[in-house]
């Protein structure tokens, strides 16, 4: 199982891959999962953690990046089975309260065409059990209040609530604000808003991360984040 380490020991396991990921961060007191996947993944989700012997097997908080069905479609399970609290942006309320996301736009020629394919499906396939989170925020959301070096940020752009959260100040897990799946390229395939989600990725770049982990796809390099925000921000019709 794929893991970063920060230097002051806090741990990460990428617990779900293949469709999106899902990350579980690890202290020595809390374990924090980011996003769940969808629900027919959560076998192997559980299977994933489960071999990671946690202490009492738990989890403290269940964070969401954002509320499209790939990332949420086992929180209500999850927050059965572990009592954990769910942390996510207030942007995003509505949708999860509905049980429903619309999906965001293509950003390109062929992805548009899958994303008006997708709209017109909408709710029959892309749906998942409706769930209240316990904590809501607005801008940011410093998780020092329990003991934790993690900082929860807005970065929108892929929907109204995308957030990443900055782990120690080393790794930043992104969720869809930008994606590892194609070479020499972070460019999400589907954003509702393609110059505001360019300027979260300079918000990111103005963190200390040197790792940015996707909700799709493998681990990004600043190098690689600061070369894509500085060729997409150059370009008029981004701005």
């Amino acid at each position: 199982m794929k893991n970063w380490k920060t230097k002051s020991g806090y741990e990460i396991f990428r617990v779900l891959h293949g469709r999106s990921n899902a990350f579980l961060i690890c202290t020595e007191k809390i374990n924090l999962l980011v996003d769940t996947g969808i629900i027919s993944a959560y076998d192997r989700l559980q299977r994933n953690i489960s071999t990671l012997n946690l202490p009492s097997n738990s989890i403290d908080f269940l964070i969401l990046t954002h509320s499209h069905y790939d990332h949420c479609q086992s929180v209500n399970v999850i927050q059965k089975q572990y009592n954990c609290k769910t942390i996510q942006s207030e942007n995003e309320t509505e949708f999860t309260r509905l049980g429903y996301a619309p999906l965001p736009d293509g950003t390109n020629l062929l992805t548009r065409l899958i994303a008006n394919l997708g709209k017109n499906l909408g709710q029959k396939y892309f749906r998942f059990s409706p769930f209240i989170a316990d904590i809501l925020f607005n801008d940011q959301l410093d998780l020092n209040s329990f003991g934790l070096n993690i900082r929860l940020i807005h970065t929108t752009g892929h929907s109204p609530g995308s957030i990443s959260a900055i782990v120690d100040n080393e790794i930043a897990l992104v969720g869809d604000a930008m994606f590892g799946i194609f070479r020499n390229s972070i460019f999400p395939p589907f954003a509702d808003d393609i110059s505001g989600m360019i300027k979260s990725w300079g918000v990111l770049l103005k963190t200390e991360c040197k790792v940015f982990l996707p909700g799709h796809g493998n681990e990004i390099s600043r190098a690689l984040v600061q070369n894509e925000f500085d060729k997409f921000s150059q370009k008029p019709r981004y701005q």
